[in-house]
């Protein structure tokens, strides 16, 4: 077997992601992306977007089936309506108390640093607020009118209910329902097979995503914006490798740097796509394969964090606040910056699976302190950027909640997490077929067709 074969899929998406901020910073540097060009029109917009789109496209197909069986999958193996309610309760409130300090912590740095003292930038870039549902709406869309259209349109709170209750009702039917749960428990075993197979063109599908994203953004914008850049990065790195971990490590006791070691695919696959909800297949998997978490908590505490956990979001709003207060040198005091943390904790419920939500959040802190939402238009530009960096910073705090309660509940296998080698497969490996099972497949097949 060759070299290439023998690496991991975290190896290969690794070096796809090195050789795509290079190739992208080159054609960036050279002027090789002038609008109308060739090289940005056939390859940046056209291949490597073609490339990055139809990978993503894969991914969000896979979302909703995905949740739907594991999460059908997951209630029916607890089994045990207390256990569910404690999951739940555990996982919010883990994921209330993560974003407040996120953003906490990024107001001291902001703060300590001075970000935007002394700046006179001017906003060139226009902005226009999208309106946020009000907080009861969003409640009250909790419940479906119709749970196939939101199945279609991918609300995950909505669908998250429809399915936790269908969930409850097949337990509560009991043994009658036996063939179902078989049926429910192979559909998720299908589905984690096509997130696999989807998995093998990763590499290239991250070497196109970023390859465009460094093209377009290069180093330009991120120079005159360099210390709202600089302190942000800063803030979501200290939140992830430092109070991310120091919670990890009071609640359960897990080891931080096999966490780390182990989240890293997931948080390439967030970098790339810039989007919690595509990212849900491949951290499904990771927690599930190379953490131990089991299904029964993984399905629930995934993709109910990706629609309410927005720890990056939150710091980013944090700094944000900040910089862009110093700018127009409004003093926001005390009292201002416990009203941004508070703003920020209620509007990532309020705004749960709202499109662009993080600059509608950021546009509802503004006007709640008194801060010019034009002002956000000086950040748009590196926005995409910290957007990638933030959503790996994410679905990191839905990995270490979902350990977390996973250890609470006696739910996490211990000996997994510690394997550094669990969850470890070669690309030959994931796309394995037994040849027994498939000629046995196909004599059932044929059998009922006999039968006809």
């Amino acid at each position: 077997m060759s070299a290439t074969k023998k690496l991991s899929l975290t190896s290969k998406v690794l070096i796809g992601m090195g050789l795509g901020i290079a190739i992208g910073l080159l054609i960036n540097m050279t002027g090789l992306n002038v609008k109308g060009g060739f090289v940005n029109t056939y390859v940046v917009d056209g291949l490597f977007y073609v490339m990055g789109k139809l990978f993503i496209n894969a991914l969000k197909m896979l979302v909703v089936p995905l949740v739907f069986f594991s999460l059908l999958s997951g209630v029916c193996g607890i089994g045990n309506l207390k256990i569910l309610g404690r999951v739940g309760t555990k996982s919010f409130a883990l994921y209330i108390l993560t974003t407040a300090i996120a953003i906490a912590v990024a107001i001291i740095i902001a703060t300590s640093a001075h970000i935007g003292l002394g700046m006179n930038l001017a906003a060139d870039t226009s902005f226009t607020t999208q309106t946020a549902p009000p907080l009861t709406e969003v409640l009250i869309g909790i419940i479906p009118t119709n749970p196939l259209a939101a199945m279609a349109q991918g609300q995950m709170l909505p669908l998250i209910f429809f399915t936790i209750l269908l969930g409850v009702s097949i337990v509560m039917v009991g043994t009658k329902a036996k063939g179902i749960v078989a049926g429910i428990e192979v559909a998720n075993e299908i589905m984690m097979k096509m997130v696999t197979l989807v998995m093998v063109v990763a590499p290239y599908a991250v070497f196109a995503l970023i390859a465009k994203s460094m093209a377009e953004l290069g180093l330009d914008l991120l120079g005159q914006l360099a210390g709202y850049v600089i302190v942000l990065v800063s803030a979501l790195l200290v939140h992830l490798f430092f109070t991310l971990m120091i919670i990890l490590k009071t609640f359960s006791g897990l080891s931080p740097r096999e966490f780390m070691r182990k989240i890293r695919e997931a948080q390439i696959f967030a970098f790339s796509t810039a989007s919690s909800n595509a990212t849900i297949p491949v951290t499904l998997r990771v927690i599930t394969e190379k953490m131990g978490v089991d299904n029964s908590v993984a399905s629930f505490t995934v993709p109910f964090g990706a629609t309410i956990n927005m720890d990056g979001t939150a710091i980013m709003q944090g700094v944000a606040t900040v910089f862009i207060a110093n700018i127009y040198g409004i003093d926001l005091g005390i009292t201002g910056y416990l009203t941004v943390i508070m703003m920020s904790v209620l509007a990532s419920i309020g705004t749960a699976g709202v499109p662009g939500v993080g600059l509608i959040m950021l546009s509802m802190v503004f006007y709640q302190v008194g801060l010019p939402v034009e002002g956000i238009g000086l950040i748009l530009g590196v926005d995409r950027l910290m957007d990638m960096i933030r959503t790996a910073v994410n679905i990191s705090g839905d990995a270490v909640v979902s350990a977390i309660v996973a250890n609470s509940e006696q739910k996490l296998d211990q000996k997994t997490y510690n394997d550094p080698q669990a969850g470890l497969f070669t690309q030959a490996q994931d796309l394995e077929i037994d040849h027994n099972d498939e000629k046995e497949l196909a004599k059932i097949i044929q059998t009922a067709h006999d039968r006809r």
